[in-house]
């Protein structure tokens, strides 16, 4: 279920924490549950970023992305990255510096070196083993990025109406094409566009410039308030911020998952439709 504000809440969490510090020793925790993707082999993996240091912790679309580097602190304003290691947690997947929500479903522990007051870990954490590490070389990040889209906090309104006026998909389509709009995933999908007042059903190459630019404010405003309650936890309970809590945003969605309930802006019943195997959720009245 992670999307954007569940990824940004990821970065922001464990950052404070693991900043300049050296990962000693990389655990591949035994797991009887599904693996998950890991690339290279565990053991050029750990030969690899073992005695590295972080040196940044950021978002990349829908992944949480860790440069390392053999330098050690205080770094100089210019520092050569050796490797990125790069997490996409996708359905399940948690990055946490504090004790797993389960023991069974750890993936992989980052153990670092001792400083006070801070963790003493990072680990990955993944119930059902949909998610990827990788370690790759800033060539392969390149290439990584070159196919993605334009970060949705990142867009103008130019930027949204270039995107979607490359395909003829229903609007709600095409914002979960990541080679379009980077970092929108189904459930912020469905707020926007109620939020903009567009029909999740209207073909994306046919909006005009005062749609294009209402999606654009929309994303903003979904987001952002998203990320400042740190994200949606479900009914599942499958979504923790990096202390292992609850998200918030759940209490404020309009319509995502309240099929047949009455919409908060006009009191019509909220629809479910599925489009590209995925449910969506609007209103029938304020998204005409």
């Amino acid at each position: 279920m992670p999307e954007l504000p569940e990824v940004e809440t990821m970065v922001r969490g464990i950052r404070s924490g693991v900043l300049g510090r050296k990962i000693e020793r990389v655990e591949f925790c035994r797991c009887e549950r599904k693996p998950i993707q890991i690339s290279p082999p565990i053991e050029e993996f750990a030969d690899c970023s073992e005695n590295c240091w972080i040196l940044d912790v950021r978002r990349l679309a829908k992944r949480v992305l860790i440069d390392l580097t053999t330098h050690c602190p205080p770094f100089p304003t210019s520092v050569p990255i050796c490797r990125h290691i790069v997490i996409e947690p996708r359905m399940t997947g948690l990055m946490l510096i504090s004790d797993p929500p389960t023991r069974e479903h750890r993936r992989i522990c980052w153990h670092l070196q001792p400083a006070a007051g801070l963790p003493e870990s990072l680990e990955f954490w993944d119930r059902r083993g949909l998610g990827t590490v990788r370690l790759i070389t800033s060539e392969e990040l390149k290439g990584l990025s070159d196919r993605l889209g334009p970060d949705a906090l990142k867009m103008t309104a130019d930027d949204w109406q270039s995107a979607l006026r490359k395909t003829d998909r229903p609007v709600k389509v095409a914002l979960l094409d990541q080679s379009l709009i980077a970092g929108i995933g189904n459930l912020y999908a469905s707020e926007i566009l109620h939020l903009a007042g567009i029909n999740p059903c209207k073909p994306s190459s046919t909006l005009r410039l005062k749609q294009v630019k209402a999606i654009c404010n929309a994303t903003i405003s979904i987001l952002t308030e998203a990320i400042k309650y740190e994200g949606s936890t479900l009914s599942d309970g499958t979504w923790r911020n990096a202390l292992n809590q609850n998200g918030g945003y759940q209490n404020h969605h309009q319509v995502y998952a309240r099929e047949s309930e009455a919409c908060p802006s006009c009191g019509t019943a909220i629809l479910r439709i599925v489009q590209a195997q995925r449910s969506t959720f609007f209103c029938p009245r304020c998204q005409r």
